[in-house]
């Protein structure tokens, strides 16, 4: 059944144990609505010999135990399912927004941009400079207020543990992208902001890296230790779908937030929201704002 076609969409077999479906061949928000909505319902029917499950930005994954549920079968089932994502009437989303403090434009990420200078597009400037020039923004203070100020969804968690894609919910003619440096970096500080293409991520621990660097947030996003409160048992605070918002802050709240972060005490500002892809698709530039008040009023 390797490589069969539905519509548009790909059902691919991965293995003895792996069903790779490919919604589309581009990132948008009608496909990751796509794949957020076909996996969550394939959690709720509780399927018998569904592993794991794991969205992405235009697709997903589902590993399965072929001694209790055959390919065909799998891919039969979430047939279904994407026939039943596709015609509902009211397309939402049961989710959180989730604000990110970044202290943009820091000495850890400077530092580590001017030791690799030599793998960037523009040796001579910084990220910021080189994002916000390519962007046609007028100065870096400008590009920091775009990157902060819209929301941003998680499309998919991974690459390594805990890091977190994000897609801009502006329109596409909009939106940030920025290529990635031309030779990847072998190091990025722990909870690095940035982008590479139209993604922004954090960097989740400390390694190698390609995309461009923006600033550093204190907030845990990753904790394998236990310590971290707002982190359960999976060790990972992001899940796909959840919508975050970046809030830039100065030096001395970043301190402050990395002092109780270090403690275990740190608590993000979070509030439930369903997210209407229709009512997104009819006035982005509204619900971006109605998105900052549920999560400043509630």
């Amino acid at each position: 059944m390797s490589n069969q076609v539905t519509a548009t969409t790909r059902y691919s077999q991965a293995g003895d144990e792996f069903l790779f479906v490919e919604l589309s061949e581009e990132m948008t928000l009608e496909a990751f609505f796509r794949s957020i909505s076909i996996t969550q319902r394939l959690r709720d029917i509780d399927l018998p010999g569904v592993v794991e499950i794991c969205p992405a930005n235009a697709s997903y994954q589902v590993r399965y135990n072929p001694d209790v549920i055959s390919a065909q079968t799998l891919q039969d089932t979430l047939e279904k399912l994407e026939q039943e994502v596709a015609s509902q009437q009211v397309r939402t989303l049961e989710t959180r927004i989730i604000e990110v403090p970044v202290l943009y434009n820091d000495p850890w990420t400077h530092e580590t941009q001017m030791r690799f200078r030599d793998n960037h597009q523009d040796p001579t400037g910084t990220d910021l400079e080189y994002a916000a020039r390519i962007n046609g923004y007028d100065s870096v203070d400008v590009f920091i207020k775009a990157h902060s100020e819209t929301p941003w969804f998680v499309s998919m968690v991974g690459f390594v543990a805990g890091l977190p894609f994000m897609y801009q919910m502006v329109p596409r003619d909009r939106q940030i992208q920025v290529p990635k440096y031309l030779r990847p970096r072998t190091d990025t500080p722990k909870q690095t902001v940035g982008i590479g293409g139209c993604f922004s991520v954090i960097y989740s621990v400390r390694g190698a890296g390609g995309y461009q660097m923006f600033g550093v947030t204190p907030m845990p996003i990753y904790d394998p230790s236990g310590e971290q409160p707002h982190i359960d048992a999976s060790m990972i605070y992001f899940r796909p779908g959840d919508i975050v918002k970046y809030r830039a802050v100065e030096r001395e709240e970043y301190d402050n937030l990395l002092a109780v972060a270090e403690k275990g005490q740190f608590t993000p500002n979070v509030t439930h929201f369903t997210f209407d892809l229709d009512a997104f698709n009819q006035d982005p530039d509204g619900y971006a704002r109605r998105v900052k008040e549920a999560l400043y009023e509630h």
